[in-house]
C-alpha cells in the first residue's frame, strides 16, 4: 500500500512588518492588503521565474552570446493586422511630460508645471524609504481627489492650481522587493513582497475609479522590462485587477519604458502582449546605457564606453535604438515618448540656465524630428521650451503617429554597434570622466540614503539610472584595464585615491551620509562581483526599518 503524505498548507497572507508612518491609515487598509495578497498569490511565483530567466540571459551574454530578434516570435512581427489600444482619455496629448518623485511638495510642483502629463515616479526618482513609499501613495491619493496641500518648514504654502496634468504612475521594477511587507505562501514560505505589485496594486486599488470619474484613467509606466514575457505578466495583473475592481476591460493603460538592451529586441512583442492595455513606449535612455554596460561589461575592450558625457543620443547605436522605437510604435498605433535630457536650469545662474535651455531645445528638436509624439523634462522651467518645440512639430495634431518611419531599417548589428560610441579609441576615457563618475556616484548615494531620489548635481538631474551608469562604468574600466587620455591606468587603487580626494573636497556635516555612501560605492563599483542594481544592496543595508 502506498501512503501519500500531503504537505501542510498555510493560508496565504501579507503581513505588515514596517513601522507606522504618516498616511498608513488611509493607504494600508485591510481591504487594500487583501487585494495585495491576492496579487501575490497569483503572480509572485511567475515573477520569481522571470527573474531567474534574467540571470540565465546575463550568464549567456557574459559567455559570448548576443541578444537577437527572436525566431519564435517572428510571426507576431510579420503580422500587419494587430494594433495596440492606444491612449486612454486624457492621455491623447503627451507633448510634454514632467518626471519627478511623489512627495507632497514635488507632487504639487508637478501638477502646477504646465506639462500635459506628470510621470509620478516611485522608481528611479524615489528613495524607497518606507516613509516615501507610503507617503507617496498618500500624496497621490489626495492629489487625485483635489485635497492636497503642503506647508514647508519655512512656512511657504504650496497649493494646486486649476489645470493639472494627466498622471501616469511608475511603480518599482520587477526586480525590487518591499521588505516592509512579508508574503507567506501556501507552503508556509516567507519572502519580501514584490515592490511592483505593492506599488501598482495600492495605486490602482485606491485611485482607479476616482481617476475614471475625473475623466481620465488609471495609467502606468512600466520600468526595467527585459522582454515580452515580463510584459505578459503585467497584462495578466491588469486583467485580474480590472475584474477585481469591477473596471471595464482595457481601462488600465500602460506605457513601457524600453530601457534594457534585451527589450530593444522585443519591442513589437512587448506591444503585442500588452496590446489591449497599451498606450505606447518610452525611450529610457539612461537605463538603456546602463543595461548595455551591465550586459557586456566583461566582454572585452570592444564593449567599453567612453566618458559618460560622450555617450550622446547621436552615437549610432543609440540613434538606431531610438529610431526603431518610433517606427515600431507608429506601425502598431502606439505613442512614442522621448527621454529625459539631464540638463537643468539654475535660477541663480543665467549662464547655466541659457546653456541648459539650448541643450534641451536641441535634444527635443532631435526627438521631434525623429517622429516622437512627446518628450520628458525634469524641471518645470524646461516645460515651455519643450512645449514650443513640439507645438511646432505637431501643428494642429496631438501626436505624430501618422509618421510611420518606413525609412527606418535597424538590424541586430546596428543595436549592438557599441564600438560606434568610440570607447575603444585613444583618449575616449579621461581622468575627468573617472572623477566625475566617482563624484556623482558618491553624492547621489549620500542623498539617496537620506531619502532623496532625484538630485541636482553639477547642473544635471541625477537619479538612480544615471548613478548606475557612473558606477558601472567605473567597474568596467577597472576590469578592462582602461588607460585614460592622460595616461592613468584605472585600477582599484586609482579609484580609491579619487574617492578619497572627492570625499576630502565635499562639505561635511555631523549628520551627512558620505561615509556610508563611499562604502556603498566601493561595493557596487569595485567588488569582484557586479551587483545587478546598486539600489538592491543599498536598500537592504540602510533603508529597511522593522517594527
Amino acid at each position: 500500500m502506498t501512503i501519500t503524505i500531503t504537505p501542510p498548507t498555510t493560508r496565504p497572507q501579507l503581513a505588515l512588518v514596517g513601522p507606522d508612518v504618516a498616511g498608513a491609515t488611509e493607504i494600508l487598509t485591510s481591504e487594500a492588503i487583501d487585494f495585495l495578497t491576492d496579487l501575490h498569490v497569483r503572480f509572485s511565483g511567475r515573477r520569481h521565474d522571470l527573474l531567474l530567466g534574467r540571470q540565465h540571459r546575463r550568464t549567456r551574454f557574459s559567455n559570448g552570446a548576443d541578444p537577437d530578434f527572436q525566431p519564435l516570435t517572428a510571426g507576431i512581427r510579420a503580422d500587419p493586422s494587430w494594433r495596440v489600444a492606444g491612449p486612454g482619455p486624457g492621455l491623447e496629448d503627451r507633448r510634454v511630460e514632467i518626471t519627478g518623485p511623489t512627495d507632497r511638495k514635488m507632487t504639487i510642483n508637478a501638477l502646477n508645471s504646465g506639462a500635459k502629463v506628470w510621470l509620478a515616479d516611485m522608481e528611479d526618482a524615489t528613495s524607497p524609504t518606507w516613509t516615501n513609499v507610503v507617503g507617496g501613495q498618500h500624496s497621490l491619493f489626495d492629489a487625485i481627489r483635489g485635497q492636497i496641500d503642503f506647508t514647508s518648514p519655512e512656512g511657504k504654502e504650496y497649493r494646486v492650481g486649476g489645470t493639472t496634468p494627466t498622471i501616469v504612475f511608475r511603480p518599482r521594477g520587477w526586480h525590487l522587493t518591499e521588505k516592509h511587507l512579508e508574503f507567506t505562501d501556501r507552503a508556509g514560505q516567507v519572502c519580501a513582497a514584490s515592490a511592483s505589485l505593492v506599488d501598482a496594486g495600492l495605486y490602482l486599488f485606491h485611485n482607479a475609479q476616482a481617476l475614471i470619474d475625473s475623466g481620465r484613467g488609471p495609467y502606468l509606466y512600466l520600468p526595467k522590462l527585459e522582454g515580452h514575457l515580463e510584459a505578459r505578466l503585467w497584462d495578466e495583473v491588469f486583467r485580474f485587477t480590472e475584474t477585481y475592481l469591477g473596471l471595464r476591460y482595457g481601462t488600465i493603460r500602460a506605457t513601457v519604458l524600453i530601457e534594457t538592451i534585451t527589450a530593444a529586441f522585443e519591442m513589437e512583442e512587448i506591444l503585442y502582449e500588452l496590446r489591449d492595455h497599451c498606450a505606447g513606449l518610452n525611450a529610457g535612455r539612461w537605463d538603456y546605457i546602463f543595461s548595455v554596460i551591465k550586459n557586456f561589461r566583461a566582454r572585452g575592450p570592444r564593449f567599453v564606453l567612453p566618458d559618460r558625457s560622450s555617450v550622446t543620443m547621436t552615437v549610432p547605436f543609440m540613434k538606431a535604438y531610438t529610431e526603431l522605437l518610433v517606427a515600431t510604435c507608429h506601425k502598431r498605433g502606439a505613442q512614442a515618448i522621448g527621454g529625459m535630457s539631464a540638463f537643468i536650469p539654475d535660477r541663480r545662474d543665467p549662464e547655466v540656465t541659457e546653456k541648459a535651455l539650448a541643450q534641451v531645445r536641441a535634444d527635443k528638436q532631435r526627438e521631434a524630428g525623429q517622429g516622437y509624439d512627446g518628450t520628458w523634462v525634469a524641471h518645470p522651467d524646461l516645460v515651455p521650451v519643450a512645449r514650443e518645440v513640439f507645438d511646432e512639430a505637431l501643428g494642429d495634431r496631438v501626436d505624430q503617429r501618422h509618421r510611420l518611419r518606413e525609412d527606418v531599417h535597424v538590424t541586430a548589428a546596428d543595436l549592438l554597434d557599441i564600438p560606434s560610441a568610440g570607447g575603444g579609441e585613444p583618449g575616449a576615457v579621461t581622468d575627468g570622466g573617472l572623477r566625475g563618475n566617482v563624484s556623482v556616484g558618491v553624492r547621489y548615494l549620500e542623498a539617496w540614503l537620506r531619502g532623496i531620489g532625484a538630485v541636482a548635481i553639477d547642473h544635471l538631474m541625477e537619479d538612480a539610472a544615471t548613478a548606475e551608469i557612473s558606477r558601472s562604468q567605473v567597474w568596467q574600466w577597472v576590469h578592462q584595464g582602461v588607460v585614460t587620455a592622460e595616461g592613468t591606468r584605472i585600477d582599484a587603487a586609482r579609484v580609491e585615491q579619487v574617492l578619497e580626494e572627492v570625499l576630502a573636497e565635499l562639505p561635511r556635516t555631523a549628520d551627512d551620509r558620505y561615509d556610508d555612501a563611499a562604502d556603498l560605492f566601493r561595493q557596487v563599483a569595485l567588488a569582484e562581483d557586479f551587483p545587478t542594481f546598486l539600489t538592491v544592496p543599498a536598500y537592504t543595508q540602510f533603508l529597511v526599518a522593522r517594527v
